[in-house]
């Protein structure tokens, strides 16, 4: 430092008019598991921060123009050709930093221009605490690897060979990037922040809102599952990278349809109490870009099957018409075609539409439809049937418990067998719960009730 200051001394002696250059070279010794990128918190750095503190209180203006980034913060490898120039400070264009910063400040290899711009704030013109620096220079790390600072808040710098690979340096190893995170955002929405400090991390992609933070999760994790799945209507239980894209996806199609109910209200002139809960308009548009079919007015399992139908028939296959033809994702194609045929009458008019414009699929015929389920109603009425049988026969209703009773339906074309006797067991048995017509059918017929 002594040598640095002498030279420094000498430098600013020299006679202007001269067209003489001093140049102060500035060692810079790093130290073991330390790179030259760790600028923000490597002590081997002090040297130069603090030349630049003298130099700057000669000449502020063109120290300070260092810290003005003009350059996106994206990290470029340089060739070497390209290096060799930057060394001899003859890159062009407006990257990087201004033109009489770069005239003082050259690197033997290229920097990236957020780095030095963080740089010079916090080590030359706004010296700040140690645990600061190595937060912003986590985060211009984790920044310029993912493209923003959704940071999980139990994220710490990875270590040894995992650090490696990313590029992390060893003096940030096990840095809690997310609890710093989240903790300035605590002290930004409390308002004890420093506006440059916010101006630093907003560079970088904070995102300050809790709420934000998690719909951008969320969005990111969907898009995630679509880019695998080909869609975006995923059954419950989905999950993406951990992540559970599914119950997301059911609480955003929630808040969309509180959004259009909202909408409905407004226009037919009703108050609306509150619009807290309901989806945004660009939210909306974020999750139909993905897939706009994404929140149906019908079921998502029923829209997931049209689906995955239509492009299995995109793929030149034939409609599947039987349980277990096609099973796709866990939907069986065949069942749910078969399901659509005989429930046709059940589907809204856009649904009808749908299936036979674009599908083929048409309405099954009265032949091919199963009999009707029988309502207990009807169970009731056939083993009532049963009963008046019994008793126009044998003159009372004293029913045996395992007797089986024959009755004639659909015109003569059927006939069923009625376990009469446990019937009746259970009727009696049951009285007390019976309407009073149903009582007095059976008391006709010669019901014994005790």
């Amino acid at each position: 430092m002594p040598d640095l200051v002498q030279a420094v001394g000498r430098a600013l002696r020299m006679q202007p008019g001269e067209d003489k250059v001093a140049s102060l070279v500035v060692p810079v010794l790093l130290g073991p598991g330390e790179t030259a990128d760790n600028m923000l918190t490597s002590r081997a750095f002090g040297g130069l921060a603090k030349l630049l503190e003298a130099l700057r209180a000669h000449d502020a203006r063109v120290v300070e123009q260092l810290a003005e980034q003009q350059a996106p913060s994206a990290y470029k490898p340089v060739q070497k050709a390209a290096q060799g120039q930057e060394s001899r400070g003859e890159r062009n264009g407006s990257g990087g930093p201004s033109a009489p910063a770069r005239k003082l400040l050259k690197f033997s290899t290229p920097r990236d221009p957020a780095q030095l711009a963080a740089f010079i704030n916090l080590r030359v013109l706004n010296p700040e605490h140690e645990h600061w620096r190595r937060g912003v220079e986590a985060a211009v790390i984790f920044a310029r690897e993912h493209g923003d600072l959704k940071v999980p808040f139990t994220y710490r710098v990875p270590e040894g060979e995992e650090a490696e690979g990313v590029g992390w340096p060893a003096s940030l190893a096990n840095f809690p990037l997310g609890q710093w995170i989240a903790d300035n955002r605590r002290f930004y929405v409390r308002g004890d922040m420093d506006e440059d400090r916010v101006e630093q991390l907003e560079k970088l992609g904070m995102v300050w809102d809790h709420f934000d933070v998690a719909w951008e999760e969320g969005l990111a994790a969907a898009r995630g599952w679509a880019a695998e799945a080909g869609h975006l209507l995923a059954p419950l239980d989905a999950t993406f990278q951990g992540y559970r894209v599914g119950i997301w996806l059911k609480n955003a199609r929630a808040a969309a349809r509180k959004a259009q109910e909202i909408e409905q209200r407004r226009a037919e002139g009703l108050p609306v109490e509150s619009s807290a809960g309901a989806l945004s308009e660009m939210r909306r548009e974020q999750l139909e870009d993905i897939d706009p079919s994404w929140c149906p007015t019908w079921p998502v399992e029923w829209q997931r099957c049209f689906h995955h139908v239509r492009l299995h028939l995109e793929a030149g296959h034939l409609l599947p018409i039987e349980p277990g033809d096609v099973v796709h994702q866990g939907e069986d194609l065949g069942r749910w075609v078969r399901s659509v045929r005989l429930g046709w009458d059940n589907l809204t008019t856009v649904q009808q539409w749908m299936c036979e414009q674009i599908l083929g699929i048409q309405p099954a015929g009265e032949d091919e439809k199963p009999p009707p389920r029988r309502t207990q109603a009807d169970k009731w009425a056939m083993n009532y049937k049963a009963a008046c049988r019994f008793y126009e026969r044998e003159g009372h209703l004293r029913v045996p418990r395992k007797h089986v009773e024959r009755v004639v339906v659909g015109g003569g074309r059927e006939v069923r067998e009625v376990r009469l006797g446990a019937w009746i067991g259970n009727q009696r048995s049951r009285a007390a719960r019976l309407s009073p017509e149903r009582v007095e059918q059976l008391s006709r017929v010669g019901m014994r009730w005790a």
